[in-house]
């Protein structure tokens, strides 16, 4: 069988640039929605298959080529299809598994995800089914590599609005996150609390706010309730953020429940220097100025820093900010206060950030274990003596946070870990250790809406 006769026939010129780039930009459906569907099942195939992030790709700006084109409306659509396939996937293929008399061919990956993306529709999205289906079908006959299983897809769509229910009742016992992942779940905090953690993530993230002062005032005036944490939760918020009160003040921002732990565990920084490394979005300086710290802010991207500086400039807010990766910091600098919430794999996100379970894998996290031991050791040589530093970051897994800190403790003297004390954190008790180290998993405040999973820990240096 010839499958490319280009590479072998020298007598056909080569494609022109123009004409690569063509090749490139993706055609334009006259059909309504079929692009938007188009988009997301090349999308799938790009986070499950080549392991790219989901954000980059609907970036407004610089995404992935098949989005950009699409009108506002869309966009929103590409992006509940996605959030909603990543985050039901196993049960999905499981479902389409059961109707298919005999397995896709091997290397029919297109049209497997085509057929995702079309099944999150009809069992996790108000999209009428006949809609979900027509649109399928006419996608795979636009598609020469999935052009003879139109009948196929039309088929299986067709029954799964048919017997809807039937079908999600025998996949519900189902995890959503991949093996691998739920079998580490399981060693670290036992089969039923790692099947807590799996359903928490199925539930639509919140909405949280630093506020700068009179949180109770603040959850009263936007419709929000105070958490345990201190936070400000708005719930089932589904508006513009930038049009509710407060925002053009600065008098919030916007932080996950369990991000603002970390810069809490300081207290009062009045008349203290403090690193914040690895400082964007913000968040964490912002609390720390607040705290009194005079604060000098991290980042090594330009991007993200400069994503920092517009945040603190519209909360009314000043630090001194550096464009620097933190391991070329010089020793002498000696801050009083560190905070370092450390690049790692995520996976306390999931609820935001489903594809995080998709695009990682075990030789990922063991990577970016080591990648945070290598800071936060250059980190401690940073402190002065009698100063303290918050290591802190959104992964579940202890490799990533308990792990590193033990290993630290016994191999670099001069450090005691500093425990948190749980009389501190009343309603969240059950997130402090007996070591006395902060460990949230998003399975947690299960009443409140839950919230992303975190590690912090004090250390001081004597």
């Amino acid at each position: 069988m010839v499958l490319n006769d280009r590479s072998t026939d020298k007598s056909k010129k080569k494609p022109t640039r123009n004409q690569n780039h063509q090749e490139r930009t993706p055609r334009r459906s006259d059909k309504p929605g079929l692009d938007a569907r188009i988009a997301a099942s090349r999308i799938l195939a790009a986070v499950i298959d080549k392991k790219t992030s989901l954000d980059g790709m609907l970036d407004s700006e610089h995404g992935n080529p098949a989005f950009l084109p699409l009108n506002d409306a869309d966009r929103g659509l590409v992006k509940a299809i996605l959030q909603s396939a990543l985050r039901h996937l196993p049960r999905i293929e499981a479902i389409i598994g059961q109707l298919l008399d005999n397995p896709l061919p091997e290397g029919a990956r297109s049209l497997h995800h085509l057929l995702v993306v079309a099944a999150a529709q009809m069992l996790y999205l108000d999209v009428p089914d006949h809609s979900a289906v027509d649109l399928a079908v006419e996608q795979a006959n636009s598609d020469p590599r999935s052009r003879r299983f139109a009948k196929v897809v039309n088929a299986i769509l067709r029954r799964i609005g048919r017997e809807k229910a039937a079908l999600l009742s025998s996949v519900d016992d189902l995890p959503c996150m991949p093996d691998w992942f739920m079998q580490r779940l399981a060693e670290v905090y036992g089969g039923e609390q790692a099947l807590a953690i799996a359903a928490s993530q199925l539930e639509p993230p919140t909405i949280d706010l630093t506020v700068k002062a009179d949180a109770p005032g603040w959850a009263e005036r936007l419709g929000g309730r105070v958490l345990p944490t201190g936070s400000v939760r708005l719930d089932r918020f589904r508006g513009s953020i930038t049009s509710l009160e407060g925002f053009e003040d600065g008098t919030w921002w916007v932080q996950d429940a369990a991000a603002a732990i970390p810069a809490k565990l300081f207290g009062d920084l009045t008349g203290k220097r403090v690193a914040d490394l690895c400082a964007a979005p913000g968040g964490k300086t912002a609390q720390l100025i607040l705290a009194g710290g005079d604060v000098v802010a991290v980042e090594q991207s330009k991007s993200r820093l400069k994503r920092l500086e517009s945040n603190l400039e519209r909360l009314g807010l000043s630090a001194e900010t550096r464009c620097v990766n933190l391991l070329d910091l010089d020793e002498a600098e000696a801050f009083d206060a560190i905070l370092l919430d450390a690049p790692c794999s995520s996976t306390g996100t999931t609820r935001r950030h489903p594809d995080v379970l998709w695009t990682k894998n075990a030789a990922d996290i063991l990577k970016l274990a080591a990648l945070q031991e290598k800071l936060l050791r250059h980190a401690v040589r940073l402190l002065k003596p009698g100063g303290m530093l918050v290591f802190s970051n959104c992964s579940i897994d202890p490799s990533e946070g308990e792990d590193i800190i033990d290993r630290l403790l016994v191999q670099v003297s001069g450090l005691r870990l500093v425990p948190i004390n749980p009389a501190d954190w009343p309603g969240m008790e059950e997130a402090i250790s007996a070591k006395g180290e902060f460990r949230t998993t998003p399975a947690m405040l299960a009443d409140h809406g839950g919230l992303d999973g975190f590690y912090a820990a004090v250390i001081a240096k004597i």
